[in-house]
C-alpha cells in the first residue's frame, strides 16, 4: 500500500469513527459489527475496487514511450550518431513529458479523493463546503429574492449525547498512557427526575495497569451522587490523587509534574490531570445526520472535479495523450469516490432510519380528577401517603384533612396522578371512563422535542389551534446549562438546524386558521424571523412583541444600551383564513357609562374635531347653546348631520362644548380589541415571575 493510499485509508478510517470505544451493549454492538465491515473494506475490498477501477484507464502510454526512447537512443548509438540530434529521439522524448507515469496517476487520484472528503468530514459530519476559488464559497440558490442559508442547512440536528473513546497519548520517554472506559451505567429508563448525573469515575478494582510500557487507566462512566459544576474536574483530582498514592507512580513520575505554575487557573494542575480534562471534556459531543448524504456527496464531488481537477483553461493547449490521461483520472476519481460515497451512505441512511424512527414510550400516566374515582377504589387513595404528599406540595390543602373521604368529596377537582398507584388500581380507573380519548382535555410529553413532533403526527395533524415554543435562545447561559450545545465554529448554524426541523414538525399539526408564537431574544431574533418567513411565508407574520421582561433599571458600566425586552415572533398558518374565522382579541378596556340615559347603553367618546397637523373637512357646526364653532372634522357635514341626528353626537361643558362622537360598549365588545406590539412587564409580567412560574411548574 503506497504512502497517498495509506493516507486515505487513515481518513477514510476517521470518517467511520474507528476510534470509538469497543463497548459491548446496545447501540455500541451494532458499532462493532460496522467496524468488522469498514476494516474489511478499507484493508482488502477497498484497495482492490480501486486497482480494478484504475486498470481500466491504464493505457500504458507513459510506459510505451520509455520502452520506445530507450530503443531509439541505442539504436542512434549504434549508428554511431549524436540521440539528442535526431527527430524521432526528440519526438518521444516530447511525448514523455507529456505523459505521466500510471503510479502518478494513481497517486494523485488518492490525493484528490483525500482533499475531498478531509474538506468536507469536520469531526463525524459532512459539512457542505462547496470551495469556488480561494476563500470563496458557493451556495445552493434557486433565484428567491432573500436567502437564508447555513452550514447544517441539509442536516437533522441531533442533540449532544456522550461519546465513548479511548484516549492515548505519550510521554517524553516514549511511553504511553491510555484513558479506556471499562463499564458505562445506562441512562434512567423513566422520566423521573434523578439527583444522580452521570460521571467519569476511576475504577475501584485494577484501576491502573502497565502491560509493553503503557500505563492503562481504566474508567467507568456511571451515575455518581456529586454536585457542583465542577464535579468532574474534582473527579479528575481525585483520580489523580489516587495514582500519586499508587504502587507505580514512582515509575511514571513525569505524569505528576506540574505543567504551568504560572496558570492563574489552576497553578498545581499535573501533566496527568490536564490530559484527564481533555479526555472527559472530549466525550460530549452533538452532531448531524444527512437527510440525503448520497445526493449531497455526488454533487459536491461533481462540483469539486469541474471546479479543482478538470482545468478548462489548460484544454486548449493540452496534447491528445496528455488530455486523454486527464480525463481518465478525472473518471477514476468520480468512479472511486462514488464506490466510497455508496459504502458512506449506507452507514447514514441507518442512522437516519433510527433517528426518524418512532421510539418507544418508556413510560405513561394519567393525571384523573377525583369526580372520576369509582366507589371501589376510594379506599386506596385514603392510604396513598405520595398522592396525600403531593397534594398538599400543590397547595390543596395545609393541615391533613381529619376525614379524608370527605375531603375527597369536598375536592371533586383535586387530580389522582396514576403513577402513584399499582397496575390493578390504574386498570380499574381507566375501564370505569367512556371514552377516555374524547374526555382527555390535555397532554403532557416529556421528550426530545424532534421524537415528541414525530409521535404526535398521527393523532393531532391539522388539529391543534395555537402553538407557542420557547427555544433556546442560543445564549452563552443556554451551553452552560445544557439546553443548547453547539459544535465548534458551527454555532448559528446549528441552532438554525436545530429549529428549522421543530417549527415545519409543527406547522403539520397546526390547522389551517391556527397561530404560531414563537419567543426568542436578541441573540438569533434576525436568523428566526427570516426562518419563520420561509417556512410560513412573509405573507402570514402577524406582529412582532416587545415584552419588557425587566421591571428594574440595568446599571451596568460596560454596555451602552441595557437589555430589558425580549421578543415574541408571532405567525398565522394562512392570514387570510385566521382572519376569516375571527382574530383573537383581549377583553376591553376604557371608560364606559351613560351620563345622558342613552338607550344604547355605556358608551365613551372621542373628539370630532380633528387633531394637530391633520387635515378634515371644513365647515362650521352651531353647539346646542348657539356657539358656533368655525373648524376642521373628521368627517363631511352630511355624516355629521346623520350622526347627530341618531344621536350619536355629544356636547360636553352642558352643551357648550366641542362635540364628541360615541362608541358605545357593545359595539367594541362585539369587536374586540386588538393586543400591541408592547407588553409592559406590570401588565404581562417579568423574568422574575417567569421563572417562578417555571418553578411551580
Amino acid at each position: 500500500m503506497g504512502e497517498a493510499q495509506q493516507k486515505f485509508v487513515k481518513i477514510l478510517n476517521e470518517i467511520f469513527e474507528m476510534d470509538k470505544s469497543d463497548l459491548d451493549f446496545g447501540i455500541y454492538r451494532i458499532m462493532n459489527v460496522k467496524r468488522d465491515l469498514i476494516t474489511d473494506y478499507t484493508e482488502t475490498k477497498f484497495p482492490e475496487k480501486v486497482q480494478n477501477i484504475l486498470a481500466e484507464y491504464k493505457d500504458n502510454s507513459h510506459e510505451k514511450v520509455k520502452i520506445d526512447l530507450a530503443e531509439a537512443i541505442k539504436q542512434a548509438e549504434a549508428l554511431g550518431a549524436d540521440p539528442d540530434t535526431l527527430p524521432k529521439v526528440k519526438e518521444l522524448k516530447a511525448l514523455l513529458t507529456d505523459t505521466r507515469d500510471f503510479s502518478d496517476i494513481e497517486n494523485e487520484v488518492y490525493n484528490h479523493l483525500a482533499i475531498f472528503f478531509r474538506r468536507y468530514y469536520d469531526k463525524g459530519d459532512f459539512i457542505s463546503r462547496r470551495r469556488y476559488k480561494g476563500d470563496t464559497y458557493a451556495i445552493p440558490y434557486s433565484g428567491e429574492e432573500v436567502k437564508l442559508y447555513w452550514a447544517n442547512a441539509d442536516q437533522y440536528y441531533i442533540k449532544t449525547g456522550e461519546h465513548y473513546k479511548d484516549y492515548v497519548f505519550k510521554i517524553s520517554d516514549g511511553r504511553k498512557v491510555h484513558f479506556k472506559i471499562v463499564e458505562v451505567e445506562g441512562e434512567q429508563k423513566d422520566n423521573n427526575k434523578d439527583d444522580k448525573k452521570r460521571f467519569f469515575v476511576l475504577r475501584k478494582e485494577k484501576p491502573f495497569t502497565v502491560e509493553n510500557r503503557e500505563l492503562v487507566l481504566s474508567f467507568e462512566y456511571r451515575n455518581e451522587s456529586v454536585s457542583g459544576k465542577n464535579a468532574q474536574i474534582n473527579l479528575n483530582k481525585a483520580a489523580v490523587e489516587g495514582f500519586s498514592k499508587s504502587e507505580l507512580a514512582n515509575d511514571w513520575k513525569l505524569l505528576l509534574e506540574i505543567v504551568n505554575p504560572k496558570d492563574k487557573k489552576d497553578k498545581q494542575q499535573t501533566f496527568l490531570q490536564k490530559q484527564l480534562y481533555k479526555y472527559t471534556a472530549r466525550n460530549s459531543y452533538d452532531y448531524f445526520i444527512h437527510k440525503d448524504i448520497k445526493t449531497f456527496l455526488q454533487r459536491e464531488l461533481d462540483f469539486y472535479i469541474k471546479n479543482e481537477v478538470m482545468f478548462l483553461d489548460d484544454i486548449e493547449y493540452a496534447k491528445e495523450v496528455s488530455l486523454k490521461q486527464q480525463l481518465d483520472q478525472i473518471r477514476a476519481i468520480k468512479a472511486v469516490g462514488q464506490d466510497i460515497i455508496d459504502f458512506i451512505t449506507q452507514f447514514e441512511e441507518f442512522q437516519k432510519k433510527l433517528w426518524l424512527k418512532k421510539k418507544f414510550i418508556v413510560d405513561s400516566g394519567y393525571c384523573v380528577t377525583l369526580d372520576y374515582l369509582p366507589k371501589d377504589l376510594l379506599d386506596d387513595v385514603v392510604k396513598n401517603k405520595e398522592q396525600w404528599d403531593e397534594w398538599k406540595e400543590l397547595g390543596f390543602y395545609e393541615k391533613t384533612p381529619s376525614n379524608k373521604p370527605a375531603w375527597i368529596k369536598d375536592n371533586p377537582f383535586a387530580v389522582i396522578d396514576t403513577k402513584f398507584y399499582d397496575k390493578s388500581f390504574v386498570k380499574t380507573l381507566l375501564s370505569s371512563i367512556d371514552d377516555i380519548d374524547e374526555k382527555t382535555d390535555g397532554l403532557i410529553i416529556n421528550s426530545e422535542n424532534f421524537q415528541a413532533l414525530g409521535l404526535l403526527q398521527e393523532k393531532y395533524r391539522e388539529k391543534i389551534k395555537c402553538v407557542y415554543i420557547d427555544p433556546p435562545y442560543n445564549t452563552e447561559q443556554d451551553r452552560q446549562q445544557g439546553k443548547f450545545i453547539y459544535k465548534d465554529s458551527f454555532e448559528g448554524s446549528s441552532w438554525l438546524a436545530l429549529m428549522t426541523e421543530r417549527v415545519r414538525g409543527a406547522i403539520t399539526l397546526m390547522r389551517n386558521d391556527a397561530t404560531f408564537f414563537s419567543s426568542i431574544d436578541h441573540n438569533e431574533i434576525a436568523s428566526l424571523k427570516i426562518l419563520m418567513d420561509t417556512v410560513f411565508q412573509k405573507m402570514n407574520f402577524e406582529g412582532l412583541i416587545s415584552w419588557r421582561r425587566r421591571h428594574n433599571q440595568p446599571n451596568d458600566k460596560t454596555k451602552m444600551i441595557g437589555m430589558v425586552a425580549e421578543y415574541i415572533l408571532s405567525y398565522a398558518k394562512n392570514s387570510s383564513i385566521y382572519k376569516k374565522t375571527g382574530v383573537g382579541k383581549l377583553d376591553l378596556t376604557g371608560d364606559f357609562s351613560n351620563p345622558d340615559g342613552d338607550p344604547l347603553g355605556d358608551w365613551a367618546s372621542k373628539p370630532w374635531k380633528v387633531g394637530s397637523g391633520q387635515s378634515g373637512s371644513h365647515y362650521k357646526i352651531t353647539t346646542p347653546t348657539g356657539k358656533v364653532l368655525n373648524e376642521e372634522w373628521m368627517g363631511e357635514e352630511s355624516k355629521f348631520k346623520r350622526l347627530k341626528e341618531n344621536g350619536r353626537m355629544y356636547f360636553p361643558k352642558n352643551g357648550r362644548g366641542s362635540p364628541r362622537k360615541k362608541y358605545y360598549k357593545f359595539e367594541r365588545e362585539k369587536e374586540g380589541q386588538c393586543a400591541t406590539n408592547w407588553w409592559q412587564h406590570d401588565q404581562f409580567g417579568h423574568n422574575q415571575g417567569a421563572n417562578d412560574f417555571r418553578t411551580v411548574m
